[in-house]
């Protein structure tokens, strides 16, 4: 004979596989519609186009787009620069658009920062990955073209 305590135990693993299965589809059907899950943007306070080219020694040289000069360098491992680097490129690839233009960051009147890419339309939050990791591309604002 089953006790009445022991039926919740036995359903609960089903409640929550379906409980989860209910989530992925109200994701999957919000997603669907098209609609951004991003919160609104801020003011641009500075907007700054770049570009990043691949060097020779395996850095990456990061130019100022309007100036056409270099403004700094990404070397050695840089794993939260060239991680969202390589998320860019890839996207340009996918939708077969030309390394060649600029990416813009911005700092925005709130204090935060964001990359896009007006060819693919993608952005990405920066200060989401944390206050450290923006500010490796957050310097890039302020530093002058060298000549």
């Amino acid at each position: 004979m089953t006790s009445i305590q022991e039926t919740p135990h036995r359903w609960l693993p089903w409640m929550v596989v379906a409980g989860l299965a209910m989530l992925m589809v109200s994701i999957a059907s919000y997603r669907a519609t098209g609609v951004s899950i991003r919160e609104p943007d801020s003011a641009a306070v500075v907007v700054r186009e770049l570009r990043f080219e691949d060097r020779p020694d395996g850095s990456v040289a990061v130019i100022d787009h309007r100036a056409n000069l270099q403004i700094d360098a990404i070397v050695g491992e840089a794993g939260f620069a060239r991680g969202t680097l390589r998320g860019f490129a890839r996207e340009r690839r996918t939708r077969g658009v030309a390394a060649g233009h600029p990416l813009e960051l911005t700092g925005r009147a709130d204090g935060r920062l964001t990359l896009a890419d007006p060819q693919t339309g993608r952005i990405v939050d920066l200060e989401s990955f944390g206050a450290t990791n923006a500010a490796v591309f957050g310097r890039l604002l302020s530093v002058q073209a060298r000549r």
